[in-house]
């Protein structure tokens, strides 16, 4: 049976991948140490997680391995070699905040952790398809210099604007302000596309945007649309950084996300890249966002709007999708912005009001 390695398996997307590609045949290998909860607190453990996969779904195994430790990397690939056919790599430090109190390591997990992934993928199954959750902070503050315009509730694009509809991949990366988390994703990306091209592995990068859905273990410094509904819901302070709430940014479900895995596994290329994210469709400011989790909730969100927005952080950010739905047509963004939120709270509404500290 073909075997699929999955980085951070504990996590949104990794959790999400383990259960579609077990449903698809996959024996499914969790590579996941809960590096999350020294990132952001307990409250954001993936530990229940990753003993729920463990319990229901058949055919996955947990190794709490640390994706730093090249050795112990290489012998998980050695040991099934002749059957991987999958990685997913969706291990991080995913913070701008908190890479700037440690960069070294977020610079480790994020970029050696994943040349660690690549050595080995080459060593012991180089055909196998390659998945990086990069991330659209490559292209650092650069969207920042769009010539948006100020709206009641939201900025926005002229309408005439060639990335009205969304960002592609043809922004440059050069001469931005990337967060030290920027950097350490832009080294992992063009790792993977190098051993795409230089070593001919079958890789893929994916710059995300929000990634969300249910499972979220939303905090803080990480996650804002589970972390908002749970702030809505429990009363909890929140504070929106800059631009007067009006920051727009697209969210896509993480089921949505690993469907779009699912079908470049289907029919892999080389060092290929493409923007991920809800697209125009899925995008929300920070005040839409809120609003949205009033009426939800029915409670009003206790928040305050700083002066002082995150550096590097993004004014304006939606996700062109038709490169991606240009080489894979069958594919399409199927939860809206909405009904993600209604997903996240009646998922995790019994667990916040119970003093849950961790995701469901």
């Amino acid at each position: 049976m073909a075997t699929a390695i999955v980085t951070g398996s504990g996590g949104l997307i990794g959790s999400e991948s383990v259960r579609v590609f077990a449903e698809q045949g996959f024996d499914v290998i969790g590579v996941e140490n809960d590096m999350r909860a020294h990132f952001f607190g307990p409250q954001a453990s993936t530990a229940r997680v990753s003993e729920r996969l463990v319990a229901e779904v058949d055919g996955f195994r947990w190794e709490q391995i640390d994706i730093r430790d090249a050795e112990a990397i290489d012998r998980l690939f050695a040991r099934h070699s002749r059957r991987v056919e999958l990685i997913v790599h969706a291990a991080a430090q995913p913070s701008h905040d908190w890479a700037a109190s440690d960069p070294q390591t977020d610079f480790t997990v994020n970029a050696h952790g994943t040349l660690n992934l690549l050595q080995a993928a080459r060593a012991h199954a180089p055909d196998a398809t390659f998945i990086f959750t990069s991330t659209n902070k490559v292209y650092g503050d650069r969207p920042n210099a769009l010539p948006l315009q100020e709206h009641e509730t939201r900025l926005e694009l002229p309408a005439d604007h060639p990335w009205y509809e969304g960002i592609g991949t043809d922004m440059s990366i050069d001469a931005t302000t990337h967060s030290l988390f920027g950097v350490s994703k832009v080294a992992a990306d063009l790792l993977v596309q190098e051993y795409g091209r230089y070593f001919g592995m079958p890789t893929v990068c994916f710059r995300g945007g929000c990634l969300t859905g249910p499972q979220h273990a939303g905090a803080e410094l990480h996650g804002f649309l589970s972390y908002l509904m749970r702030c809505t819901a429990t009363g909890t302070p929140y504070t929106v950084f800059g631009y007067g709430g009006k920051q727009v940014r697209d969210n896509i479900h993480a089921t949505d996300v690993v469907r779009a895995f699912a079908a470049f596994h289907s029919n892999p290329r080389a060092a290929a890249v493409y923007n991920l994210g809800g697209g125009r469709a899925g995008s929300v400011s920070m005040l839409e966002a809120i609003a949205a989790c009033e009426r939800i909730t029915g409670r009003s969100l206790n928040y305050t709007i700083s002066e002082q927005a995150r550096l590097g952080d993004h004014r304006w950010w939606i996700t062109d999708l038709s490169a991606f739905v240009g080489d894979y047509p069958g594919w399409r963004v199927t939860v809206d912005v909405n009904a993600v939120l209604r997903e996240i709270y009646a998922h995790n509404a019994d667990g916040w009001s119970g003093g849950s500290t961790g995701p469901d």
